[in-house]
């Protein structure tokens, strides 16, 4: 959008500009840190394949809606490029998972046997004197116990008093099972987990303010060459599916609803709110966000929640005629509101696939810090 000549004002209008452009410059860099953390970890356990599947499809139908709209070319090129980056992600998933749909289970467990609830056959004359235990298959549950093992060598007091002077080390009772003593974490280890903690709080909270930093001064170059190419002119504003600036700010109030618009709209919507609910399931089953990138989904909220600003921000053509043009005039009785409740409407599929998408964030949040002792990023 373009301020008066008089210079840069902050109305309705601007605030509209620059709130789109923050969740542009959000969007852009959505996807980084979420490749970074699985490149780092050589895995993607801890992302929904059905999420990345989901938010592609919306991505997909947000680059069809673009084309067909006929919006600006940059929002096309955003489009497109936020397809690419879900591709890059779905082939990570695919890379280190395998192609399959399905989830690593959240952990491995073996089935124990339980020998009380076996039934001993009777003895007879040609059984064994001992009782005959029947092979395990699990490697961490030997057939002969520590002490047995070392009955033959002495009895199991001197055993005791042996390993209480330190005169035997625990870790050469068995070498099927060794028994070290429990490990006491040191002032050392203490001190780093609150440490990394404290860093990536920090460390996200910088990579935000550079992040909206861009948006605002990407917006106020904007301003600048808009208002020096057309100063007696308000630009116009174009929006695709879910992840520009509304068509807010038009200096007629041809507001039309497009069947088309309409349904990539609504489509859209549903895709985007669909996606985060295999991810908060995966994180809920796991019962941890580790492999998860918290600056991933801060970059989402902090896009959805500047996007839905940007579509309320608006400021029907007659209020701005009222301040800027003294020819035209202002509202009529009544039309300011008709004008403000026509756009809301035309928007609405997009109001509610980024509020709706805003809540769910929220909840992944909640679980960050449900789940903290077991992120070490988030403890």
């Amino acid at each position: 959008m373009s301020p008066p000549p008089s210079g840069l004002q902050l109305d309705l209008e601007a605030l509209s500009g620059i709130c789109g452009s923050i969740s542009i410059a959000c969007w852009v860099v959505v996807y980084s840190p979420q490749i970074i953390e699985n490149f780092r970890r050589s895995s993607a356990d801890g992302l929904s394949l059905l999420f990345v599947i989901i938010w592609t499809l919306g991505d997909v139908f947000n680059v069809l809606g673009a084309v067909l709209q006929g919006v600006l070319p940059t929002m096309t090129i955003l489009a497109v490029y936020y397809t690419l980056a879900d591709i890059v992600l779905l082939g990570q998933c695919f890379y280190y998972k395998g192609f399959t749909l399905l989830e690593a289970p959240a952990g491995k467990s073996t089935p124990a046997i339980d020998e009380e609830a076996v039934e001993e056959e009777p003895p007879t004359e040609q059984s064994s004197l001992l009782p005959h235990k029947r092979p395990s298959n699990t490697p961490d549950r030997p057939a002969i116990s520590d002490a047995e093992h070392l009955s033959t060598r002495g009895s199991f007091s001197s055993l005791h008093s042996r390993l209480s002077n330190g005169q035997l080390d625990a870790t050469h009772l068995s070498p099927a099972t060794p028994f070290t003593p429990p490990r006491t974490s040191t002032p050392t280890e203490t001190l780093t987990k609150p440490k990394s903690a404290l860093y990536a709080l920090f460390f996200n909270i910088a990579a935000l303010i550079l992040v909206c930093a861009a948006g605002i001064l990407g917006w106020w170059l904007s301003s600048r060459s808009s208002r020096a190419q057309y100063p007696d002119r308000h630009d116009h504003h174009h929006h695709d599916c879910h992840r520009s600036p509304s068509s807010t700010n038009d200096t007629s109030e041809s507001l039309h609803l497009d069947l088309w618009g309409q349904i990539f709209g609504y489509l859209c919507a549903a895709l985007y709110l669909g996606s985060r609910i295999p991810q908060l399931h995966l994180n809920y089953r796991r019962k941890s966000t580790e492999g998860v990138s918290m600056l991933f989904f801060l970059f989402a909220c902090v896009g959805n929640l500047t996007y839905v600003m940007s579509i309320f921000a608006y400021e029907p053509a007659c209020a701005r005629f009222e301040r800027y043009d003294d020819v035209r005039g202002g509202c009529e009785s009544g039309e300011w509101a008709r004008a403000y409740g026509q756009y809301i409407l035309l928007n609405a599929s997009w109001l509610i696939g980024s509020a709706g998408t805003l809540v769910l964030d929220f909840m992944i949040f909640g679980q960050f810090w449900i789940y903290r002792d077991r992120n070490p990023e988030v403890a």
